[in-house]
């Protein structure tokens, strides 16, 4: 039977018989009594799983397809309100291996939200960064800050922390996105904060402009505001459009195609949102890129330490994670966990992709390995 000591002490030390252990005596088992007692673990019983010799992530990859999705979340959207309480219909990704924890990866939050015809998500904000990517659909205003901001397919819409924040459904169709957070990294450091706002919008936050006011400062390439040069925790623009996101790896494909620099690898064009006060990532602790690979391209394989989830935007194709192998096609969601080996065949064509190739959305924790100074990553030699 396994040891419980009299004190009842979580600590539970067991002796073994290995080369790598000390010899099992009496004495040894009384050291290790008093260990438990003490409320102490000795190294050397612990080092393999503590410093293993590269990542061992508790997550493992995985599949969501986006049907599935979709049809969940439009029943939700029949029988689960949408004001206080709940605060919004978001439906998250629960990674099979995190035992049921609503976690994407250890410090990925991912969900599919749902907003019915005329509906307002009320008024909050916390201190988790946040964005929404919309893969289909359009009709729908988040508003950040009374600033109303359209979401349309293709838009990424990053919002950084403790935000003032609602949405509303001005089209007579739900809409359905993608939301990710870093809510299960700020739980695991106990940094979390959330404050509930108003309970209705005003009639101008209600309005619909084409463009945010955001939009109408930071979006122009290479051109900021000098009058809000200062220090913002986050990017200032609320949302980067479709349009400038195709055109960027459009542009870079067609430079490859002309012999010049510009894809990543081969046939593999990517971009990376970018803080137009900065430079640098979008959120401080998220990443957010976006990958267009050309029919036929297998990339090679590539692990990074932290994590990434992924969305398909279009088009569709074979991803291996590790030892985990799926078909993808439009909307689906994958995991790719800590260190695991990342590999994407593209078989787009005109039939499931407007670009004619796999398109797809990645959002990672990057930016937090990267301050920490733990952020390493490896491309394997492309064997094809």
């Amino acid at each position: 039977m396994p040891h419980v000591n009299a004190g009842g002490s979580p600590v539970k030390i067991a002796a073994v018989d290995r080369p790598d252990q000390p010899s099992i005596s009496p004495e040894l088992e009384d050291l290790y009594r008093g260990f438990e007692k003490a409320l102490l673990v000795p190294l050397w019983t612990e080092i393999g799983d503590l410093m293993p010799p590269h990542p061992r992530s508790s997550a493992q990859p995985h599949r969501w397809e986006w049907g599935t999705l979709l049809d969940l979340a439009g029943r939700a959207g029949e029988l689960v309100p949408v004001g206080r309480g709940g605060e919004r219909r978001a439906i998250a990704l629960a990674n099979p291996s995190l035992g049921g924890k609503p976690y994407a990866t250890p410090t990925l939050w991912a969900a599919i939200q749902y907003l019915m015809p005329g509906e307002n998500a009320p008024e909050h904000r916390h201190s988790q960064n946040a964005f929404r990517f919309v893969v289909e659909g359009e009709g729908v205003w988040t508003v950040v800050e009374r600033d109303p901001v359209p979401m349309r397919r293709g838009d990424f819409l990053p919002q950084p922390g403790l935000h003032w924040h609602a949405h509303h459904n001005a089209a007579d169709t739900p809409m359905a996105w993608i939301d990710g957070l870093d809510i299960p990294f700020q739980y695991g450091v106990e940094a979390q904060f959330f404050d509930f706002g108003r309970d209705t919008l005003t009639e101008e936050e209600h309005a619909t402009p084409d463009r945010s006011r955001a939009e109408r400062l930071w979006g122009h390439p290479g051109l900021a505001p000098v009058s809000q040069l200062r220090r913002h925790e986050g990017t200032p623009l609320l949302c980067y459009r479709w349009t400038d996101t195709d055109a960027a790896l459009t542009d870079q494909l067609a430079l490859e195609r002309e012999g010049h620099a510009g894809p990543i690898e081969p046939g593999h064009a990517l971009v990376r949102y970018i803080d137009p006060t900065t430079a640098g990532d979008v959120l401080p602790t998220i990443r957010a890129q976006f990958h267009r690979i050309t029919t036929g391209v297998q990339t090679a394989p590539y692990r990074e330490t932290g994590s990434s989830v992924y969305q398909v935007f279009d088009g569709s194709g074979q991803v291996t994670v590790g030892d985990r192998s799926w078909r993808v096609s439009r909307g689906d969601l994958f995991v790719v966990p800590s260190w695991q080996p990342l590999s994407i065949r593209s078989e787009a064509s005109a039939s499931d992709s407007d670009s004619g190739a796999l398109d797809l959305f990645q959002f990672s924790d990057a930016p937090i390995f990267t301050r920490l100074g733990l952020y390493r990553s490896h491309t394997e030699e492309n064997s094809r």
